[in-house]
């Protein structure tokens, strides 16, 4: 009779298919660490980003309540700004008129200045109230031997009840010299030799601004009262009956 025999056969595909899968485990894991390592730095946190000082901060950042405050530098002459907001020229433009240093230019140059601001329509422009506003030759020179000079604040913009009920009245009427009264509010600060600090005084006054469309805005004149209902007829300047009516 025969003995038995095992069937090397099928051992032989037993033994391949162990190793077979201890293969396919040994990679899989393998795989596993290399996946690991490669998408090590993806897991880290990152560093968050420094916030820079105050020191290295050269600009400020306008609150959101409004435009930053203008302030004017001395040693400088007036340069009227490029835009064609009526309020925010009006603001810059009270700030050079409430502004001078004879230490650093003349009476003539200062005019020659603020004149740059005033429209080229000559039909508008009313030249004299700029030049009351400026210190006569005489005093400049009195000041000039004193180095008094003046610095300005400008805080607040608005436009007057006044022009703002002409203009919900008949609101076309602005198209013939499109002139915007603007009312500005601020201080002046007058200093000179012996007295860096000075004294500061409130001041205000009421702007025409004209601001025709695509074009910068320019100074028609200005007003020596933010009122300029109270004015006798025979003072009022040329450009009044187109910003109020």
């Amino acid at each position: 009779m025969p003995s038995r025999s095992s069937n090397p056969g099928g051992a032989s595909r037993v033994r391949r298919r162990a190793l077979l899968g201890t293969v396919v485990l040994v990679v899989l894991v393998a795989l596993a660490g290399l996946a690991a390592y490669l998408t090590r730095d993806s897991r880290t946190p990152a560093k968050p980003a420094p916030q820079p000082s105050s020191s290295q901060s050269s600009f400020s950042t306008p609150s959101p309540s409004g435009p930053p405050t203008v302030t004017t530098r001395p040693r400088t002459l007036p340069v009227p700004p490029k835009t064609t907001d009526p309020i925010s020229f009006g603001k810059a433009a009270a700030a050079a008129l409430w502004s001078y240093d004879t230490r650093a230019y003349s009476q003539a140059e200062l005019r020659r200045a603020l004149c740059a601001w005033l429209t080229a329509e000559v039909k508008y422009a009313d030249a004299a109230s700029v030049d009351r506003g400026i210190p006569s030759a005489v005093l400049w020179k009195e000041m000039a031997a004193n180095g008094q000079f003046a610095t300005a604040t400008v805080n607040e913009g608005h436009f007057p009840n006044a022009f703002t009920r002409a203009l919900q009245e008949d609101p076309g009427a602005i198209t013939q010299a499109y002139i915007y009264a603007v009312t500005v509010s601020g201080k002046q600060t007058i200093a000179w030799k012996g007295s860096p600090a000075g004294g500061a005084e409130s001041r205000s006054t009421t702007l025409a601004v004209q601001c025709r469309p695509h074009q910068p805005c320019t100074l028609a004149g200005v007003m020596p009262s933010s009122c300029p209902e109270s004015r006798s007829r025979k003072e009022v300047p040329p450009w009044t009956s187109a910003a109020f009516r």
